[in-house]
């Protein structure tokens, strides 16, 4: 069988406390299964593979690749548009950009583009929203297929407040979504998430549908948004007075649970962390698209001592980057706001491991334990003049990773490997 070396600075991390670490290190990975052989000292390694193939990397760092939790892909076209909170900007921009999702050709280019983005970054697993377009998530995972990434997607289900060109019903929108479990979900590395959109595009029967859709298909996961805007939240009590809270809502209809992911939840109140934590579900902070649309500061240490898991994600085109490290950023600067310090290491491990137990993906990804799949990174400590120059200046290895994730950007990511594959490399 093909296996192949690759020589750099290394780590990956065991669980959230333990971090590996090799300043001269080797991860074997064999080309035909896609999966890791095995990680090491690049002397103990070289000694006992010496006939396999290695690609040695200078001032790089060999880690396993970026998850990001919550992203749009139809979105690509809407990042960077100006002047809105999040219902005008739906209204304005990202409902009208969907809208030609319905044809196959521009949904499957913009997929394209999207994951090569993603790539680009050092992002090799996310979490995936659709447009209600069945087309748009074959497309979407067709791309992907060919790729050969592990993603997760879901049509969008709405059924009120959007434009008629966007919006299905209950028994369509179930409809639809049960045959696009069948066709894709754990088909090769592809997995299929149900998608209400929100609270206030799904009537109660939509919610029910999807619930029905989450009892019957027990190993797909749940992705929508909660809580991420005060007159969103306003507007959901409108609609489901009944219920106690935002949170109730989607209980109310069995949305939560160990494989669900909420989007934003910046206004939460402690029984609802509770809840949260009781059915295991996890939220997604989205800290750039959370400063540019207004919506508020996400509280991580609140989040985290429930024991609600979080993740870290991009939510492009509401964020303003796909780049993780620019997530950490931004991130960073929102904790100091809370008076709460986002460490280094816990920054990285929530992008790799942390981000794969989120997703319940922690036997597949999120580092380099033997026979996990191989997708990794080599990220390049001196890929600007002045990150060149700050690592330099730094001590220890936490001093190093938080400058990486204060200034780096794409230009970070040197090469993007998934199953094994090159899927980017930095001209």
């Amino acid at each position: 069988m093909a296996q192949h070396i690759y020589q750099s600075q290394l780590l990956h991390f065991l669980n959230a406390e333990e971090l590996v670490h090799f300043e001269d290190g080797a991860l074997v990975v064999d080309d035909e299964t896609g999966r890791i052989v095995e990680v090491g000292a690049a002397q103990d390694i070289l000694a006992r593979y010496e006939n396999l193939a290695v690609t040695r990397y200078e001032n790089k760092i060999i880690m396993p690749g970026f998850i990001d939790s919550h992203v749009h892909f139809p979105q690509v076209d809407v990042i960077a548009s100006y002047g809105a909170q999040l219902l005008d900007w739906l209204n304005n921009y990202t409902f009208p950009t969907e809208i030609s999702f319905k044809d196959q050709d521009k949904a499957s280019q913009t997929a394209h583009f999207f994951l090569n983005e993603l790539f680009k970054n050092g992002t090799t697993t996310a979490l995936v929203f659709a447009t209600v377009h069945k087309e748009s998530v074959n497309a979407f995972f067709n791309a992907s297929e060919h790729y050969n990434s592990r993603m997760i997607c879901g049509k969008v289900m709405m059924d009120r407040n959007a434009p008629d060109e966007l919006c299905d019903t209950a028994q369509s929108s179930f409809d639809d979504t049960q045959e696009l479990i069948d066709q894709w979900h754990e088909k090769g590395r592809q997995l299929y998430a149900v998608t209400p959109r929100f609270a206030i595009t799904s009537t109660a029967e939509q919610l029910e549908k999807a619930g029905q859709l989450m009892q019957a298909n027990p190993t797909v996961y749940m992705q929508t948004h909660l809580s991420e805007n005060q007159a969103e939240i306003d507007f959901v009590k409108e609609l489901f007075p009944e219920r106690k809270s935002y949170l109730d809502v989607y209980d109310y209809y069995g949305l939560l649970g160990p494989r669900s992911v909420f989007a934003h939840g910046v206004h939460l109140d402690k029984e609802d962390f509770e809840r949260l934590s009781e059915t295991r579900s996890g939220i997604a902070f989205c800290p750039t698209s959370n400063l540019f649309l207004g919506s508020g500061l996400f509280d991580l240490q609140q989040a985290q001592s429930h024991g609600v898991p979080v993740s870290m994600a991009s939510d492009v085109g509401g964020g303003t980057s796909f780049s993780m490290l620019q997530t950490l950023n931004e991130a960073y600067k929102i904790c100091q706001l809370r008076g709460v310090s986002l460490q280094a290491r816990q920054a990285f491990y929530m992008l790799t491991l942390g981000n794969a137990k989120a997703l319940s993906l922690e036997d597949k990804i999120g580092n380099f334990e033997v026979g996990k799949e191989a997708d990794f990174i080599v990220m390049d400590c001196h890929s600007t003049a002045l990150m060149q120059r700050k690592v330099g200046t730094c001590k220890t290895l936490d001093e190093m990773l938080f400058s990486m994730m204060i200034l780096g950007d794409d230009r970070a990511i040197s090469e993007t490997y998934v199953a094994g594959k090159p899927v980017y490399k930095k001209a």
